[in-house]
C-alpha cells in the first residue's frame, strides 16, 4: 500500500483529505486480511504538533465501526506516561482507561541482535558493539491483525530525521536498542546526521525492521507538519508498510522543517511551551536544534517556564544530577571509568548529555521559575530567573527568526521541536 499526498495549499491538508486517506488506507488493510484486532503506537504528547492524535482518534472510531477491537499505546520511549489531561487535548474522545502504557524497562522481548561489526561499519568503527533488538511484547502479539505506527518526519538529534522505524525500536523498545542507539549517534557526531535520511542510526533500525519484523502487519502513516503560532498545519501524509513512505517524508521535511540562517546566531532565545517541557531531557531540544547555528561564542537563552526537573523518570533524573552537562570528552571520560556503573547501565542518558553540552562552543542560559537556578547551574548550564528574562526581551512582542530588542539582534524560536536551524555561511563553507 502506497497512499501519499502532499498538499498543494500552504495552509497543509484538510482534516477532509486526511481523513478520506486513512479511510481508504483502512479500506486496502481489510481487504489484504480481515480486521479483528488493531494496536496503534502514537507518539506522546511531547509530539503533539504531529497531529498524531487526530489521526489516532480518526483510526480509533473508524476501525471500530468496522467490528475491530482497538488498543492504543502511545510510544513513549522513555518519557513519563501521558497524563490525563494530555490525553484529552491529543487524543480527544478516546477514553483515557483505554490507554496502554509502555514500559521500556520491563515490559519488551528481545528478537535479535544488530552486529558489531555492522555497527563498526556504519560509525567508522566509534562504536563496536552489538546492539540488541527488543520489542514491547504486544508488537509480537499474533493476535493483532494490525499494527499502525502513525508519527511526524523532522530533523532529529540522534537519528536525522524522525520516526518510521524509530517509533518501533525506540518508541515502543527495550533499554539496550535504546541505550546503544543513542550513544551510537553521540561518538558519531549529531551535526553530522541532524536533518539527513542515511545515518548510521537510521540505518540501524533499518536493520533490525528487516530482519526481525518483516512478518509483522505494520502500517506506518508518517505526517510532516508545521505549527505557526501553534497551528498544525499537515503538509503531507505518507503511508506504507516498507520505506516508501520514509523516503517521501524525509524530503518534504527537510523541505519544510529546516531553517537556514544567513549567518552564526550570536543570540538565540528559545522559547519552551510549559505543556509540553517540563524536563531538561525535552527541553535540550532548543540546544540540539539551533547548535548548528549558533555563532562560536554566542549565547542561548532557554525560557523553560515549565522545567521542574532534569530527567524523565527518577534514574535519569539522579543520573543528570550527579554528572551534568559538561561536554563530549568529560562525559565519555566518565562513561570509560568502571566505577560509574550507573553511567554504564543508561547509555541513553550519557548520550543525552553529550547532545546537552556546546561544549563550550556558545553559552547555554536556561530561565526557570519551577526549579532552583542553584540546580540549573550545578548541571552546568547558566540560569536566569524566567519572569525577569521574558520582560527583560519582551517575550510577547518577539516574532520567530530575527528581531531588534533595544538595538540587539536576537532570533527567536516559539518551539525547537518542530525543525532545524542551520548557518547557512558555514554549511556552505564545509
Amino acid at each position: 500500500m502506497n497512499i501519499f499526498l502532499k498538499a498543494a495549499d500552504p495552509e497543509g491538508l484538510t482534516d477532509q483529505e486526511i481523513r478520506a486517506a486513512l479511510t481508504e488506507a483502512a479500506d486496502q488493510a481489510e481487504k489484504q486480511k480481515p480486521l479483528h484486532k488493531v494496536l496503534i503506537l502514537p507518539p506522546d504528547y511531547t509530539r503533539y504538533h504531529s497531529n498524531a492524535g487526530m489521526i489516532t482518534n480518526f483510526l480509533w472510531h473508524e476501525f471500530r465501526r468496522r467490528g475491530a477491537e482497538v488498543d492504543v499505546m502511545p510510544a513513549l520511549g522513555t518519557h513519563a506516561p501521558v497524563s490525563e489531561e494530555q490525553w484529552a487535548a491529543m487524543f480527544g474522545d478516546i477514553p483515557y482507561e483505554e490507554m496502554l502504557v509502555h514500559d521500556w524497562r520491563k515490559d519488551v522481548v528481545r528478537l535479535g541482535e544488530v552486529p558489531g561489526d555492522f555497527i563498526s561499519g556504519l560509525t567508522e568503527g566509534l562504536w563496536t558493539d552489538p546492539v540488541s533488538v527488543e520489542v514491547n511484547r504486544r508488537i509480537m502479539d499474533p493476535s493483532y491483525d494490525l499494527i499502525v505506527s502513525p508519527g511526524q518526519v523532522v530533523p532529529h538529534e540522534v537519528i536525522g530525521m524522525s520516526n518510521h522505524a524509530k517509533n518501533i525500536f525506540v518508541g515502543a523498545g527495550g533499554s539496550d536498542m535504546i541505550n546503544k542507539s543513542h550513544m551510537a549517534g553521540a561518538v558519531y557526531g549529531m551535526e553530522r546526521m541532524m536533518g539527513r535520511d542515511h545515518t548510521p542510526v537510521r540505518e540501524i533500525f533499518d536493520y533490525a525492521l528487516a530482519h526481525f519484523l518483516s512478518g509483522r502487519p505494520i502500517l506506518f502513516m508518517l505526517t510532516v507538519t508545521t505549527a505557526p503560532e501553534g497551528r498544525i498545519r499537515t503538509h503531507g501524509l505518507f503511508i506504507s508498510e516498507g520505506r516508501e513512505c520514509l523516503n517521501e517524508a524525509v524530503k518534504l521535511a527537510q523541505e519544510k522543517n529546516i531553517d537556514f540562517v544567513e549567518h552564526g546566531i550570536k543570540k538565540c532565545i528559545v522559547y519552551l511551551d510549559p505543556a509540553e517541557f517540563r524536563t531538561t531531557w525535552l527541553g535540550n531540544k532548543a540546544v540540539y536544534r539551533t547548535r548548528m547555528a549558533m555563532a562560536d561564542g554566542g549565547e542561548l537563552i532557554i525560557l523553560a517556564p515549565g522545567v521542574e526537573r532534569f530527567g524523565e523518570d527518577l534514574t535519569i533524573d539522579g543520573l543528570i544530577r550527579k554528572y551534568g552537562y559538561r561536554g563530549r570528552i568529560a562525559t565519555l571520560e566518565a562513561f570509560r571509568q568502571p566505577e560509574n556503573e550507573d553511567l554504564r547501565a543508561n547509555m541513553g542518558a550519557a548520550a543525552h548529555l553529550i547532545h546537552g553540552s556546546s561544549d563550550g562552543r556558545f553559552r547555554i542560559c536556561y530561565a526557570v521559575k519551577n526549579i532552583t537556578q542553584e540546580e540549573i547551574r550545578d548541571v552546568g548550564f547558566e540560569s536566569a530567573d524566567y519572569t525577569r528574562t521574558a520582560e527583560k526581551y519582551h517575550l510577547a512582542e518577539l516574532m520567530p527568526g530575527m528581531n531588534l530588542v533595544n538595538g540587539e539582534e536576537i532570533y527567536y524560536i516559539p518551539n525547537p521541536a518542530l525543525g532545524l536551524w542551520i548557518n547557512k555561511e558555514k554549511f556552505t563553507r564545509e
